[in-house]
């Protein structure tokens, strides 16, 4: 992938920083983390530890994460392990996390909050949008199809350090020779171009152009209903094509 954007000294490139989190559930501002994750290729360090959330872990979480009361009980809280994620990421970085802008990174805010941490004013590449973004025909986009499309060996899913190293094998690939803060720039700097149909005999058209009882046929078999095709079903309800 060739970037258009403006050339970048090496003394002002910053640093990714690719991170993840586990948490009691989804609210951030009702759930905690449990485990927190890092690793910065540029200096090959790796940052892992557990956080006590002073709760009891939902057993629901338990079994997607294989993280028990029992793993949790003698870690830090927050207050210590936020201290120490934020001493490893240091300064001049890019924080990258798939779904950052709508789950990680609201974590990370609460949890500072809660303890009276100051939080840096790092900036964040979501690697869920940019995979939606620049790679709309692929049907999926969670980390473990990404995976298996990229044939990154397997992993332990749903643990905080095997994800991040999976999600920088993936990123790495996807980004191909753009530095960060091109990725960034592309990202949250520059429009988007038209959204396109990402499946079907209309695949690649911009959504305008796909005939509209073509859509309602696809609204009525359910397929705008499928976790999958959300972002989908947001563009055609924003341009007026479906109800």
């Amino acid at each position: 992938m060739q970037a258009n954007r403006r050339e970048l000294n090496i003394a002002d490139m910053k640093r990714p920083i690719y991170y993840d989190t586990e948490t009691t559930g989804v609210r951030p501002e009702r759930d905690f983390i449990i485990e927190i994750a890092a690793f910065d290729p540029v200096q090959n360090r790796t940052f892992c530890s557990f956080v006590n959330p002073q709760i009891p872990i939902p057993e629901e979480v338990t079994a997607i994460t294989s993280i028990t009361d029992d793993m949790v009980k003698d870690a830090p809280t927050y207050k210590e392990v936020g201290k120490a994620f934020m001493e490893f990421c240091g300064q001049n970085v890019i924080l990258i996390a798939h779904n950052n802008d709508s789950f990680d990174k609201h974590f990370l805010d609460n949890e500072a909050a809660r303890h009276n941490l100051p939080m840096p004013s790092f900036q964040y590449i979501d690697s869920l949008k940019w995979a939606r973004r620049y790679r709309p025909d692929l049907p999926k986009h969670n980390l473990q199809y990404l995976r298996e499309m990229f044939q990154i060996p397997k992993n332990q899913a749903h643990r905080a350090l095997d994800d991040v190293i999976v999600l920088y094998k993936i990123f790495s690939q996807m980004i191909d020779d753009l530095a960060v803060e091109q990725v960034y720039d592309l990202l949250y700097n520059t429009k988007p171009q038209a959204p396109v149909m990402p499946f079907g005999k209309h695949r690649g058209e911009p959504l305008s152009k796909v005939p509209k009882n073509y859509l309602s046929w696809l609204a009525k078999s359910g397929a705008f209903d499928k976790p999958e095709n959300q972002e989908l079903k947001e563009n055609l309800l924003s341009l007026g094509l479906i109800n």
